[in-house]
């Protein structure tokens, strides 16, 4: 049986894939002088936030704009390597399913130094209808936008 990475995922699955590069600050450190597990989840969210409006072309304040909003149902990540203080890498992330109950967005970040994967996994997402906070059914044009 073979095993496929999420890395693998990403470079071969048929949705568009999108890259953010970020520095590890100060604050993103612990104690053992890496960075914080909670600190990668931080990462894979401010990139998608950012990949939302510069390459989808719709920007999380659109969703909010019609009422509604993306919240995580379930998180998984693979640690393999750490980020250290000053390190510059890249959040790697696609769109591995769309449909209109969800999406689960895969991902990976690499250190630019060396290319190698820090972690990787999958977030997966649910759409909330923002006044009453409950689950909400993907609009088609959503759907549509998002499936590049």
């Amino acid at each position: 049986m073979q095993i496929f990475t999420f890395e693998f995922l990403l470079l071969t699955y048929m949705y568009s894939t999108f890259e953010t590069e970020f520095r590890v600050r100060p604050d993103d450190i612990d104690m053992f002088q890496h960075v914080h597990n909670s600190k990668y989840f931080d990462y894979v969210l401010a990139a998608r936030y950012d990949q939302m409006e510069r390459c989808y072309g719709m920007a999380m304040e659109k969703f909010m704009e019609r009422g509604f909003g993306w919240v995580v149902r379930t998180a998984h990540v693979d640690y393999k390597r750490a980020l250290a203080m000053g390190d510059y890498f890249i959040v790697k992330t696609g769109i591995e399913s769309i449909d209109d109950k969800g999406c689960r967005v895969i991902f990976s970040l690499r250190n630019k130094a060396n290319n190698k994967v820090c972690c990787d996994g999958y977030f997966d997402y649910v759409m909330i209808d923002m006044a009453t906070g409950r689950g909400a059914k993907i609009p088609q044009d959503v759907i549509d936008q998002y499936g590049i």
